[in-house]
Parts: structure tokens; sequence; C-alpha cells
């Protein structure tokens, strides 16, 4: 309950106001007590001195006992209230209500002496003969200077005592009432200012929730509406900071999440704070998995890990170009000390270059690979060129047989170039598709029929395996040709006399793989994979020229429809090279 501010605010108005009608109570009690104690002391006191008037007569004239015993219970009844005649040596000489020969001596009571030095005295205490207490007010009687005696006036405290309690009943009802009233107020009056705090509250709750636009108009100019005005306009730019920090996070997230880069921010403790998918990627790790871990048991790497390392070890940006595991990847890493509080976080971007790396693996090798292939035709050529001038002019038909081969050494050399012109169209997207729905015996058919004789006058015996209900293909047919003319060609040039070649056409789901296979010499198991490579040849036996970019080109070409180009060997026994084209949907 103590925790409203309504409590807080109404609770201790209602025990001060209570406080306050407990003292006045207390105190109006005291006073109420002490005026009736005061009134009641001069009336017994004026009492006393009419009684003792009454009396003095009987006290000069000794041996009066009995008349004044007799006074004393008529006074007693008269004045209601108890009265006793002492005489100067404290021998009690008449008394109303007690048997006076067996009273005490009563010269040193406080009254009685009160009344030798004052000439009046009163006293309130608790009586032991009559089991309460009583006002005692003692005058003495005299003649002249000389004290005949005293009259002692004494009355109960009980009438006081309830005069004062019904006085204090009076006040305590009318406090309770008026305590009930202030309550209600102090209530009333804490919930007119808690309320506007309460309402302040559930604004602010709601904004902690994510609704930016709630809002509380003041409804009074006072220190609670200036309060809702200025919590207004805090709200409207805390809005406004929150809108233009969710704006730059969603376009930091979106650069993020679309990187090729890896991005990780790691904590001064190396733990990962931010990781985006390109970096989950690298490292082989799901981004939830990664937050919270440590950088040694994202990556892995003991490279990464020894770069990073040195990079908080000097406080110093540090790039380093990694070769990573036996895959061979090659990246760049580039981390960036953070200051963080006492801490130092770190920026640590990754760069994938093994594709790049590859490629220029591959521009190497091709450059060697034309170098090498050129070599051999121009080495020929000048070799030829150098007999003709040497005087093989001179020889008529050795200088027809030169030209002859000078003449397929220059077909060799447009051969190379045209190719790895073709090949370098291909690959980069230089030379459009047509694809257009093909049937596949139309892509089929005229190659075979084409290098048919070929087959023949090499001893081979073609075969043809194409069933009517091959659903067409999306396809170039220029270009497709070309690719199966590529696959025909090797089957017929590497298979012996005798041997056999079949041309087979499968349906499978959503496209069509069509297969050459040849009963010929066969790939090499380690030299399998490479067949594809340009410039590539399994072995110079098999070679029988070429420039080794026909089954570079066929892949391409293969890749640039969707489809896809394999191989299968086992070396002596044959080759099987497939490749798939997508059916329209």
């Amino acid at each position: 309950m103590f925790s409203s501010i309504r409590w807080r605010i109404a609770v201790p108005y209602v025990v001060l106001i209570l406080l306050t009608m407990l003292g006045l109570i207390l105190y109006g009690s005291h006073m109420v007590r002490g005026a009736y104690l005061v009134e009641l002391e001069r009336r017994l006191t004026d009492e006393a001195r009419l009684l003792g008037d009454t009396i003095k007569a009987y006290l000069i004239a000794a041996g009066g006992d009995g008349a004044l015993q007799a006074t004393a219970d008529r006074s007693a009844e008269l004045v209601q209230a108890r009265v006793t005649v002492i005489a100067p040596d404290g021998t009690v000489l008449g008394e109303s209500h007690e048997d006076r020969s067996q009273m005490d001596n009563h010269l040193y009571r406080p009254e009685v002496q009160g009344a030798i030095a004052e000439g009046q005295a009163s006293s309130v205490r608790f009586s032991r003969t009559l089991g309460y207490d009583m006002m005692y007010v003692a005058v003495p009687v005299t003649d002249g200077q000389q004290v005949l005696g005293f009259v002692r006036l004494a009355l109960s405290l009980q009438q006081v005592e309830a005069s004062v309690a019904r006085f204090r009943w009076a006040i305590l009802g009318g406090g309770l009432l008026a305590a009930a009233a202030a309550i209600v107020l102090a209530i009333l009056i804490a919930e007119r200012f808690a309320r506007p705090v309460r309402q302040l509250t559930g604004v602010a709750e709601r904004m902690a929730q994510g609704e930016l636009g709630a809002r509380l108009y003041p409804t009074a100019s006072d220190e609670i509406g200036q309060l809702t005005s200025s919590f207004n306009h805090m709200a409207d730019q805390l809005e406004e900071i929150v809108t233009a920090l969710a704006n730059e996070r969603g376009q930091l997230a979106g650069v993020l999440e679309n990187m090729a880069d890896g991005v990780l921010i790691l904590d001064g403790e190396g733990r990962v704070r931010l990781i985006n998918p390109s970096a989950a990627r690298l490292l082989g790790t799901p981004e939830e998995a990664a937050l919270g871990m440590s950088f040694a048991q994202v990556t892995r790497h003991h490279e990464l890990i020894e770069v990073w390392g040195s990079c908080r070890k000097a406080r110093s940006e540090r790039t380093e170009l990694l070769q990573i595991g036996p895959e061979e990847l090659f990246w760049r890493v580039i981390i960036t000390p953070l200051q963080e509080t006492e801490q130092l976080g770190s920026l640590v971007i990754l760069q994938d270059l093994t594709e790049l790396h590859r490629l220029q693996t591959i521009r190497q090798d091709f450059l060697g690979n034309v170098s090498h292939e050129l070599r051999t035709p121009l080495a020929s050529l000048r070799a030829l060129t150098e007999t003709l001038q040497g005087g093989a002019l001179e020889d008529p038909p050795a200088a027809q047989r030169f030209l002859e081969h000078m003449e397929t050494e220059v077909d060799t050399l447009t051969q190379i170039i045209q190719e790895s012109l073709e090949l370098s169209r291909v690959e980069s997207g230089r030379v459009p598709l047509r694809l257009s729905s093909t049937p596949v015996a139309s892509l089929v058919l005229p190659v075979v029929k084409r290098l048919g004789p070929q087959a023949e006058r090499a001893g081979v015996q073609m075969h043809l395996d194409l069933p009517e209900d091959v659903p067409p293909v999306l396809a170039d047919q220029e270009r497709v040709r070309q690719v199966i003319t590529n696959l025909l060609h090797n089957a017929i040039k590497f298979t012996p006399a005798g041997g056999e070649i079949r041309v087979t056409v499968q349906s499978a789901k959503d496209e069509v793989v069509t297969s050459v296979s040849d009963t010929g010499v066969g790939i090499p198991a380690e030299d399998l994979p490479r067949v594809f490579e340009r410039f590539y040849k399994a072995d110079r036996a098999r070679s029988g020229g070429g420039t080794g970019l026909g089954l570079a080109i066929a892949k391409h070409i293969i890749q640039g429809h969707g489809g896809r180009i394999w191989a299968s060997s086992i070396e002596g026994q044959g080759s099987t090279f497939s490749f798939s084209l997508p059916t329209p949907n």
C-alpha cells in the first residue's frame, strides 16, 4: 500500500491529524480536570470557612465534642462532602464518615500543615480508609491570634473524573468526526495529486513497450500540468531520436546483412556482440549461436586469433592476408581496436579473396597454357620457314610438303585464338543465349548425322537412344549443338577402331539429360576432376591435337542455360560425358 504515492501523501497527513487530535484530547482533559479541581477547591474552602464560623463557639467552649460530631454529620449532608473537625493538637473532634475514636492524629496531614502555615491548604491523595482519591481542604478556626482547631472538608474525585471522562469522550467523538473528515479530505487531495502521476506512469510504460506516440494532455496549469507538458515535450524528442536511431539501425542492419565482407564486433573480453550473415557463413557458425561466444570459439582458426591478439597488444589496426585451413581459403583480415570504457573492443572485417585468388591463378595458368600451346606451332613454323630459306625452295616436292605443314600449324594457331576468344566471350557473358522451347531431337539428330561419316571413317559405330516422349528443353539451339558436337568429336577421336559410341537422351524431373558414352581409352581417376579446365589434357597420348578448350567452353554454355555437366570414366574402358537442360515451366 505504501508504495503508492497517494498513500505516501495521505498517510502522513492522517497520522498528523490523529496525533494532533490525541494531543488536543489529552491537553483538554488535563485543562478541564485542572479547572474542575480549582473550582472544587474554592467551593470546599468557602464551605469550610463557613463551617468554621459555625463551630467556633463549640471550640471555645471546652467539652463540646458531641456538638461538634453532630455538626459534622449535619454539615456533611448539606455540603455532600466528608467533614472532619480537628483539634489544635491533631485530635479528631468530629468525623462525618468514620469513627473518630479509631482515627489517628491528623496534625501532620499535608492540608493541616498547610493550613497552619498559610491559613488554608488543599491536598489530593489516595484515601486508604475509603479506597479512592480524595481532595482535602483544611482551614484554621481562630479566635484572634489563637488557633482553636481546624475544619477539613474532603470530597471524592470520582465525580470529577467522571465529568472529565465525559468531556474527554465528547472531545474524542468530535475529534474522530473531524479526523474522519480530514482523512477523507487528505485522501481526496492525495488522489488529486497521484492521479496525474499514475497517468504519466501509464503513458511511460506504454512508451517503454514501443507505443512512442502515447501522450497525456495537461488538464491544469499548476506544477502537475507543467510536468505533463514537459513530459510530452520529452516524449516528442525521444520519439524523434528513437525514430532516427531506428532508421540508422535499419540502414546499418541492411548494410551488414547484404555485405559480402564478414563483420564481427567483439567486446573487451573478446566475446562476439555482433556478427553479420557473411561472417557467420565464412566461419561456419549460426549467427544466434555465435553471440556471446568467445572469438576463439567462433573462429577456430589460430591465424585469426593470433592477428586479433597482436591487435589488442599493439592497440593499433592490423591487416593481414591469410591462407586458412586445408581448403586453401584466402582471407584478408582487418582488425581495428574499439575503445569501450576501460576495456578494448575490436571490429573484425573478413574479406574472402578465395575466388579472386582462384581467378588470378586461372589467369596465370591461362597465360602459361596459351604460351605453351602457341610455342609448339610457332616453333614448327619457324623451323619450316628456316628450312625453306635454307634451300628447300629449290626442291618443289619438299617445299610443297613444308608449306602443307605450315598451313596445318597456322590452322592450329587460328583454332587456339578463336577458341580462346570464344571462351572469353562465353565466360564474360558477352554471348547472349537465345533461349526457347526446343525439341531435343532438333538438337541431337543434326549433329549425329553430320559426324556419322567421320565415325565411319574411324571405324567406330554410333548409336542413338532418343525416346519419342522426351519433353522439349529451354535451349539456344546453336550453342547446345556446339556442346554436343564437341562431346561427339572427342568420343570419336579417343575411341579406337571397332569401338562404339552411344548417345542417350533421358527425361528426369524438370530436366532432360543427354549423355555421350564411348568405349575408348578412358580418363585416369586423378585427371577426371580437371577435364573441364581450360587447356587441360588428360595425357598427351590422348590429346591427338586440339586446344584443350572445348570442354571448358561446353561447361560455360551449359551453366549459362542453368544446367549441369559432368563426366565419369574408367581408364581403359571408356568415358561418359553428360549434361542436363531445364524444361520450360
